[in-house]
Order: C-alpha cells, then sequence, then structure tokens
C-alpha cells in the first residue's frame, strides 16, 4: 500500500482511470484503508482504488484565493 500522511493533510494522489491514462487527485486527504483512499479536491470527493494509485505523497498548502478582478471603480 501507499504511505499516505494522517487524515486532514493536502496529499496528491496519481492513480489509473479505466481508461488505462493516469489522472491526479489534490486535496485533502479524507480517509484510506486496505482498498480505497478518500481526497477532497476540486473535482468533490474521490474515491480511488489502492489498486489504480500508481503514486502518493502529502504536498504543501495551496496558494491563498486570489482577489476577484472586478469592475468596481472604474467608470
Amino acid at each position: 500500500m501507499v504511505r499516505l500522511p494522517e487524515p486532514g493533510r493536502r496529499v496528491v494522489v496519481r492513480y489509473l482511470l479505466p481508461s488505462g491514462q493516469a489522472t491526479d487527485a489534490l486535496g485533502e486527504l479524507l480517509g484510506a484503508d486496505a482498498e480505497t483512499v478518500v481526497v477532497d479536491g476540486k473535482r468533490g470527493i474521490e474515491r480511488i482504488a489502492v489498486a489504480d494509485i500508481i503514486a502518493a505523497k502529502e504536498v504543501p498548502p495551496g496558494p491563498p484565493p486570489r482577489a476577484r478582478r472586478g469592475s468596481s471603480g472604474s467608470g
């Protein structure tokens, strides 16, 4: 099994799709057991079969949200 940090940490998990292509899940690790890893990322909650995982690791926190560009002040 892939070594993962404790739940609550930010992780990236690279895994294989049914098509054979690899993709990444980036987000908060919600949990993991012998069969499934659960990550909450931008695409929502992803349940990933351990057998499909190529690599996984903890990553630093993401950047702070960017300020929205608005039209206020113009005109």
